[in-house]
């Protein structure tokens, strides 16, 4: 088997063909190279020539690139596309001044943005409808819920500026003004005393604290400011904002926790107690506030 087989594979004759012209020769009508050929070729470039244009100018980037003009402006409006969801991800994943008030802000101008791309977009109009419809489906519902509509309105940096929507306006507004009827009509005397069974039946003829609430929200709403701060004038306002305000909008912080642990409890650290583990977690999470000598 050695010899003859050695001989048949030393006949073999390999044809090789040069492909350095066939990249560099370039019209901007159409790609030269078989999707194959062109996937082995370009997707190792494809890093070093996003870098490449955030370092270089627009022509030089054209000259160094193996990219062609199409794929050039295909992958610049696909990064145009993608930013403003890369940047509400980021929003929406952060850990620090991220209420549930956060959440429909960010989806409404993420959906306005993405409507004003469409309309430019040459390469990406498919890509953007299918965020569209996700977002449609994922988030469909969140859009037209008084709570949360109530919640975003009630974060002093958004209140109801973040739509033109007014009947979205209308929804939050009625939410937090019956529930700060609620609050108010539920507050126990200041002496600490329960109502009786009559005072308690004609409560809702004495509309003082209702007023007074929807007082609050009216100077709450007329307030330049928009500053956390400024919940301080309007107590229940601040109490409400308080309550429909507390969850975060995405899981991303306890993935961060879960993902910090995994590198810590190596299989190397497998006999490590849990107290160890515990201390060595909080301080890997909170290292920005320890400061060793």
């Amino acid at each position: 088997m050695c010899d003859g087989d050695d001989e048949d594979v030393d006949s073999v004759e390999v044809d090789f063909v040069e492909v350095t012209a066939v990249l560099e020769e370039d019209d901007g009508l159409q790609f030269q190279l078989p999707k194959h050929h062109r996937c082995a070729c370009h997707l190792l470039n494809l890093v070093s020539t996003v870098d490449a244009a955030k370092a270089c100018s627009n022509e030089a980037y054209k000259k160094l690139s193996r990219l062609s003009p199409v794929e050039i402006a295909f992958l610049e409006e696909y990064a145009r596309t993608m930013s403003p969801l890369a940047k509400a991800l980021n929003i929406l994943q952060a850990e620090i001044d991220v209420q549930m008030g956060w959440l429909l802000p960010t989806l409404t101008l993420l959906i306005s943005k993405l409507d004003r791309i469409r309309i430019t977009s040459r390469y990406c109009k498919l890509l953007v409808d299918a965020i569209q419809e996700g977002l449609q489906q994922r988030f469909g519902n969140m859009l037209v819920e008084p709570e949360f509509i109530a919640a975003a309105i009630l974060v002093p940096k958004f209140k109801t500026s973040w739509t033109t929507d007014e009947h979205i306006v209308k929804l939050g507004l009625d939410y937090i003004k019956d529930h700060l009827e609620e609050e108010t009509s539920n507050q126990t005397p200041v002496d600490g005393s329960s109502a009786s069974e009559e005072e308690d039946f004609f409560a809702s003829m004495k509309s003082t604290h209702g007023q007074e609430g929807i007082k609050q929200l009216d100077g709450y709403l007329a307030c330049k400011a928009d500053n956390k701060e400024i919940l301080k004038s309007f107590p229940a306002v601040c109490k409400l904002s308080l309550k429909v305000n507390t969850a975060l909008p995405a899981s991303a912080a306890c993935e961060r926790l879960f993902s910090t642990a995994g590198l810590i409890f190596s299989p190397r650290r497998a006999r490590m107690n849990s107290k160890n583990f515990e201390n060595q977690l909080l301080l890997k999470l909170n290292k920005k506030y320890c400061h060793f000598s």
